[in-house]
């Protein structure tokens, strides 16, 4: 296509829009196209803003009908940047924003741009809460497609559990339904499969009582890490479906690595204090702040410390238990991390997550385990020192492949890392890789990593 075709082709696109297009001239190209990973720096050729599933249509039959790559760009957390492409189109969705709550059937319908801080929020004020991971400026659609573990997840399962049905668009831009009736193997693989399979433009989400939490941070210091990860290890196998505790090793603010733990309880007061009185035990704690909160607090626990446009990398393992030799390699990394900003956080799944069939979603590991992310974080100025931080975080994961269930969790591994995509899905792979032949032959989409078979 030369100059003035593409450029009448664009015209004409606009036209049939109600949503906006961008080239990278116009005003609006760089914020629109803004990540959290500052380190990804590829230039779509074609912004497009949907305000509408038809517009959505569009978009994608415009890629489609001029071979150009194709992206979707939700919350743009994906550290790996797969949200952008290079010359190609993306498709922004944060202008699908609606979120309707349906209190009685305690039914969430969402956008396919909602980030999970905005429907805490809708759903708050009916005492409701749906299932989101830890941080609230993740994209909802992103985390719950590729799986979504949170604080809720030992009492209602990983957020694509909650995930009662999905209106996708698909590469020959039809607007189809899944969910356990329609479309139903196609439910099936986006249960942890990921956006590999079109646009979705809205979802149908369960939501749940807002029980009492307590919940807050513990930070230890780091000389107590073996004591305290030994105690949490222990702990958190047998603990109640009611707590949850993501433990992990940050800089404080004098740049020194601390161990923390973020417990929540979500049941009876009284009992979530004795629980978390027990926890505070595992060691002895610099600072300690725990408190009843709402569920929108909780998720932002970490909010002041989640910058965006920083570049950072991070891998994943998972691992059945935090044995003699993980430790060691853990702390021993905590201690040589190369950047104040960088961390070590552990999450522990089990509970109602643990007790779905592996066969009934794609999600390729229900047995307990812990999910560990290795997060390199570094400042903008220090980017001659990029490749040090990266091998940080690839230094971690390869020290631990000895102990390391197969696999990880594909919500964070990136493109590149072969082996473990290999064995993420398990015994889901076949089918999920057939369903992926069906509805995208020719593999239009491409989100989270999954192995592609026609």
């Amino acid at each position: 296509m030369n100059e003035n075709q593409m450029e009448k082709s664009v015209n004409e696109l606009k036209q049939s829009l109600q949503g906006k297009v961008l080239q990278r001239a116009d005003e609006g190209y760089d914020e629109a196209k803004a990540i959290w990973n500052g380190a990804v720096t590829v230039l779509p050729a074609l912004i497009i803003i949907p305000e509408t599933a038809k517009d959505v249509q569009a978009a994608v039959l415009y890629a489609g009908k001029n071979n150009l790559p194709l992206s979707v760009l939700g919350g743009g957390h994906d550290w790996a940047g797969r949200a952008l492409n290079q010359d190609g189109v993306l498709i922004s969705l944060r202008k699908l924003k609606t979120i309707q709550i349906d209190a009685d059937a305690k039914i969430a319908q969402v956008g396919g741009g909602v980030i999970s801080r905005e429907l805490i929020a809708a759903a708050d004020p009916y005492d409701l809460v749906a299932v989101t991971g830890t941080m609230d400026v993740v994209g909802f659609a992103g985390l719950t497609l590729g799986g979504g573990y949170g604080p809720l997840s030992p009492s209602y399962g990983l957020a694509l559990d909650n995930l009662l049905g999905v209106e996708i668009v698909l590469h020959d831009g039809s607007l189809v339904n899944a969910n356990a009736n329609e479309n139903a193997d196609l439910f099936w693989a986006l249960r942890g499969g990921g956006g590999n399979f079109g646009v979705v433009t809205s979802m149908q989400v369960k939501l749940h009582p807002a029980k009492s939490i307590v919940a807050g941070m513990m930070f230890f210091p780091f000389d107590q890490a073996n004591k305290v990860l030994r105690s949490y290890n222990k702990f958190i196998q047998s603990a109640p479906d009611e707590l949850s505790i993501q433990a992990g090793i940050v800089s404080g603010p004098d740049q020194i690595p601390l161990l923390y733990l973020l417990p929540t309880w979500y049941g009876e007061t009284n009992e979530g204090k004795k629980q978390i009185a027990a926890i505070e035990k595992f060691g002895t704690p610099v600072m300690t702040q725990i408190a009843p909160m709402r569920y929108k607090e909780v998720i932002a626990l970490f909010d002041e410390h989640v910058g965006t446009g920083f570049p950072c990398e991070i891998q994943t393992r998972w691992l059945s238990d935090l044995n003699d030799h993980a430790l060691e390699k853990i702390i021993t990394a905590g201690a040589e991390k190369t950047s104040s900003m960088s961390a070590i956080i552990i999450s522990h799944f089990r509970g109602a997550a643990a007790r779905v069939n592996l066969t009934d979603t794609a999600f390729g590991l229900r047995k307990p385990h812990f999910m560990l992310e290795f997060v390199a974080v570094w400042e903008k100025q220090d980017s001659t020192n990029g490749q040090i931080h990266q091998q940080w975080v690839r230094d971690l994961s390869a020290s631990l492949i000895t102990d390391a269930l197969a696999g990880g969790y594909p919500n964070i591994l990136g493109p590149d890392e072969h082996q473990q995509i290999s064995k993420a899905y398990g015994e889901n792979l076949e089918r999920l890789q057939q369903i992926k032949s069906k509805y995208d032959p020719s593999n239009m989409f491409k989100a989270i990593s999954i192995p592609f078979s026609k």
